[in-house]
């Protein structure tokens, strides 16, 4: 039995996805969607941007959902029995699963993020 586990806010790292995006064309084509549909470069800040500009939790969330499902189109063969995951890890497994697609998946991620990091700033 395969089961994947997906992680939440906490596991972002400056580089991370890098080397997916270098390795494969739908990593890049990934990248590139996300990037439109977020409206700003998430990929430059995920590859290029300092720990502080990744913490916020507006690109943390998006930026660790993208890295978790563009990291799962890579494996192939990729057919877990069971898919789970911490906090906003549980939208990357909806995706992992074929649940929601990745682009409605991205979209959910960025309001959760968004409410979230208004929420953080009112305290």
């Amino acid at each position: 039995m395969k089961a994947f586990i997906f992680p939440g806010q906490g596991a972002q790292f400056t580089g991370m996805g890098k080397e997916l995006h270098s390795s494969s064309k739908l990593a890049k084509k990934m990248f590139s969607q996300a990037n439109e549909i977020l409206g700003f470069d998430i990929t430059k800040v995920m590859f290029e941007g300092s720990a502080e500009a990744l913490k916020e939790t507006k690109v943390t969330q998006p930026a660790v959902f993208l890295h978790s499902v563009v990291a799962l189109t890579s494996l192939e063969g990729f057919a877990p029995d069971m898919v789970a995951g911490h906090s906003l890890g549980e939208l990357s497994a909806l995706v992992a699963n074929k649940t929601i697609a990745f682009e409605d998946g991205l979209k959910l991620v960025s309001k959760r993020a968004l409410a979230m990091q208004k929420a953080c700033e009112l305290q």
